[in-house]
């Protein structure tokens, strides 16, 4: 499974079980839409640090990082980008 369907099945799976993956649009915004609140992206990071292995004492976190599916697929890919490039140098 590609990663913005896995991030989708999660988002749909903990907060919004009334809709499909076809409906969440990638961009839509999580936290402008109330689907999920400063307390609520703590459990999307822990999900997306455990599951993507990103460690959260070597990245720069923002809110803005988990807004939507493509927001928090971005911050994935940063970091595998960032990771690779400090084991190639």
């Amino acid at each position: 499974m590609d990663r913005p369907a896995e991030i989708k099945r999660f988002l749909i799976t903990e907060f919004l079980p009334d809709l499909t993956s076809d409906q969440l649009d990638p961009d839509y915004d999580l936290l402008a839409t109330g689907v999920i609140d400063s307390l609520q992206v703590v459990r999307v990071v822990n999900w997306v640090t455990t599951r993507y292995g990103v460690p959260l004492d070597q990245v720069e976190i923002t809110p803005g990082d988990f807004r939507s599916v493509n927001a928090i697929d971005a911050f994935v890919t940063a970091y595998e980008e960032t990771r690779n490039q400090n084991v190639h140098a």
